[in-house]
């Protein structure tokens, strides 16, 4: 425990006496702000230059708790005695600091005092720029500080990193999560006319478009666009759910010759960049589409313009989010214990009846959290209402015109965004209701010899019989994205031609140099980066939370698990306006920076990894951590050793998820994009709007063709788990 307050100690005085306090501009890996003399430059000096060289005298807040918690160390060095007292009184230091830290970094702004009363006490030309390296690692430190404590007075059994992660994480919840969030909902309550209300918000709340429900054959309203779009959730979720279960079985479970190639044709459409499975829709199923025409000429049938609408609607979202449900799903069927199947059938019970009775039940965790993600991505899919979308409204269309529109709204895009939260929270804690509390786990400490049996034949079929069909059409779908990309204009002109991928990739040698001159390449090179970087993050992120969601019992689970729910729960519009409206200034100032739009995806996709970790690790005995632990194993070898390894599939799922979304992502980061850091997403729907379908068709099936071989090289490099000693007969 003294080797823990030594090194607290000496990380606060790293950040208070040699890391920059505000946030250098320019790339502060480059190390450029440490020149000889940075200390006298305001930009890039630490704590303590600041305060006494530059007289931002509020800075002392911070300094006072850390200070006594030195001294306190100090004192107790020699003393076993004093070494108690510091471990019980540290919690104060941490909390204290936390709260100094935060209130110091209000009180002045970029353009002054943001109190009046200050004005009296604070330079008048005082101000301060958003926080940088030192203040991070100073909030860190008494972090630490707040969780020793805790661990100390006996909480998560006294596991001091169990406890850490914990309240590193909620910091994070909290300031990257929450805080903008909040940030935003607030302003549903507001109005110019009357303030700060509830009637702002009831009268915005409760009007007939949303939640009308005379909407019959016979009636000239609509249904109200909250309804409409909880319908095309629930069958989304039930669609992508029974597709995804299909395809798991088939991989793991059967013979199929090609499996492999199924396997992957399931996950495709989660690969494809943003609008493009619309616009693959519209030229397939479409008035004048490829098949509409052909079925009309053969057959004289008029399919009309059934796309634009309900039908249309799910199935762009069934065909996009199919391959969620699949990633979650496979590694919850991988993880069922073939024994159990042998004994149940050894006593007398029909293949199909152990299916149903023993198999199907033990999968429960990862049906529901499968159906809790296709309902949730299909209440927050933007980019198929925007395309197909037509007369039927759904509330992620609505937020963006009231956003984006002529008559921006932000009051009523925050409202439209509570009622999907509303409906969020409510299948959240259904699905947490039907799971119960039974006890799942397959995996245990000692082997298992058994086996897979063959599925019961009804199940094969119904499986072969789903998923193969829908293989073909996700083949023709992709057929006819391919081919955009080689004719000279669709429709129209449909001679080969190989231009689009000219403009977009054109390389050329300039001065014996080769130079990239294609217009996607820039686009491209820095989406790739970002990704590469986010990807790491949200899926250690989301598997130590679930961690800690599913192995450690303390106060306020569900809220926790919430918090780390709500970003993924609310349409990526809102999320990106709120990063936008709370990260433009001080004390977190951000904008137009590449980090702001790294942590949107970090936090926007690190439910997938929670999701999908929480359905492995209840697979898992816990028996298997505590006898780690028995065994002398410290909290993160015990994770690192033990639990990871058995939830590679786990883990894999959460690295490509966060990998493909942070490439597709158009919502959540459209507002966040500039100049220096423009996305392949944002630069697909520039080439649209300016009617370049080939460029972007182009640029789209070349996307795909990185995130296919990024797939299969980390699906190689991490491989498969490995639970079972008998191979399958």
């Amino acid at each position: 425990m003294n080797q823990f307050h030594r090194n607290t100690l000496v990380l606060g005085l790293i950040a208070a006496l040699l890391m920059p306090w505000y946030r250098v501009d320019g790339n502060f890996w480059t190390f450029q702000w440490l020149i000889f003399n940075f200390f006298l430059i305001e930009e890039s000096a630490p704590l303590i230059s600041q305060l006494f060289n530059f007289e931002k005298y509020w800075l002392t807040l911070p300094i006072i708790p850390f200070l006594f918690y030195a001294f306190d160390y100090v004192v107790s060095v020699k003393s076993e005695k004093k070494q108690k007292g510091l471990l019980n009184r540290q919690i104060y230091y941490g909390l204290i600091g936390i709260a100094f830290t935060i209130t110091q970094a209000f009180l002045v702004g970029d353009f002054g005092v943001n109190f009046d009363w200050l004005v009296a006490i604070l330079p008048e030309d005082a101000y301060q720029l958003g926080v940088g390296a030192g203040t991070l690692l100073l909030v860190l430190s008494f972090l630490f500080m707040t969780a020793s404590g805790l661990a100390y007075r006996g909480f998560m059994k006294g596991d001091v990193f169990a406890t850490s992660c914990l309240i590193i994480i909620i910091f994070l919840v909290i300031v990257f999560v929450a805080f903008p969030v909040i940030n935003i909902l607030v302003r549903a309550f507001f109005s110019d006319d009357i303030g700060y209300s509830f009637l702002a918000f009831y009268n915005r709340f409760a009007i007939v478009n949303l939640w009308g429900i005379d909407c019959g054959p016979n009636s000239n309203s609509i249904c109200g666009v909250a309804w409409s779009t909880l319908f095309l959730a629930i069958m989304t979720g039930l669609s992508t759910t029974l597709l995804g279960l299909a395809f798991a079985l088939i991989v793991t479970r059967t013979q199929f010759v090609g499996k492999k190639f199924l396997s992957f044709f399931s996950i495709l459409p989660m690969i494809t960049p943003p609008f493009v499975v619309g616009m693959a829709l519209i030229l397939l199923l479409g008035a004048s589409g490829s098949l509409t025409q052909w079925l009309n000429g053969v057959f004289e049938v008029e399919l009309g313009g059934w796309i634009y609408g309900f039908w249309g609607l799910w199935l762009a979202q069934t065909l996009s989010y199919t391959p969620i449900a699949f990633l979650v799903l496979i590694g919850v069927v991988e993880g069922v214990s073939p024994s159990m199947e042998e004994a149940s059938q050894t006593l007398g019970a029909s293949p199909t009846k152990t299916f149903f009775t023993i198999s199907l039940p033990l999968m429960r965790p990862g049906l529901a959290n499968a159906f809790l993600l296709g309902f949730i991505e299909s209440m927050a899919d933007l980019g198929n209402a925007l395309v197909l979308g037509g007369d039927y409204q759904v509330l992620s269309a609505q937020i963006f015109f009231a956003i984006a529109g002529a008559s921006a709204d932000d009051g009523k895009a925050a409202t439209l965004a509570i009622v999907l939260l509303i409906f969020t929270l409510t299948t959240f804690f259904i699905q947490k209701k039907w799971v119960g509390k039974t006890n799942y786990t397959t995996v245990t400490g000692k082997g298992d010899g058994g086996s897979y049996g063959p599925l019961p034949k009804l199940v094969k079929l119904f499986s072969l019989g789903t998923a193969l069909p829908w293989v073909a059409f996700t083949f023709v779908v992709y057929i006819m994205i391919l081919l955009g990309g080689f004719v000279e204009t669709w429709g129209i002109d449909n001679s080969f031609s190989l231009s689009h991928y000219i403009e977009a990739f054109k390389i050329e040698f300039i001065n014996n140099s080769m130079v990239a001159t294609g217009v996607a390449w820039d686009s491209l090179f820095t989406t790739l980066l970002l990704a590469i970087i986010a990807m790491p993050l949200t899926s250690f992120l989301g598997l130590l939370t679930s961690y800690l969601l599913s192995r450690v019992d303390f106060p306020g689970k569900a809220y926790f698990e919430f918090g780390t729910m709500l970003s993924f729960a609310i349409p990526g519009i809102v999320i990106g306006v709120s990063y936008v409206i709370a990260f433009n200034q001080a004390p977190i100032d951000l904008t137009y920076t590449g980090m702001i739009i790294v942590l949107c995806f970090v936090f926007r996709n690190m439910s997938v990894g929670v999701r999908s970790g929480i359905a492995s690790l209840s697979q898992l005995d816990k028996g298997l951590d505590e006898a780690s632990i028995t065994l002398g194993a410290t909290g993160f070898t015990t994770l690192r050793r033990i639990i990871f390894p058995l939830i590679k599939q786990a883990i894999v799922s959460s690295m490509i998820y966060s990998f493909i979304r942070s490439i597709t992502s158009v919502s959540a980061v459209i507002f966040l994009v500039s100049a220096d850091y423009n996305l392949s997403s944002a630069y697909i729907i520039g080439l649209v709007e300016s009617n370049r379908f080939g460029v972007a068709i182009a640029y789209a099936t070349a996307l795909i063709v990185i995130m296919s071989v990024s797939i299969l090289l980390m699906k190689f490099l991490i491989g498969n788990r490995k639970v079972f000693l008998r191979a399958q007969k």
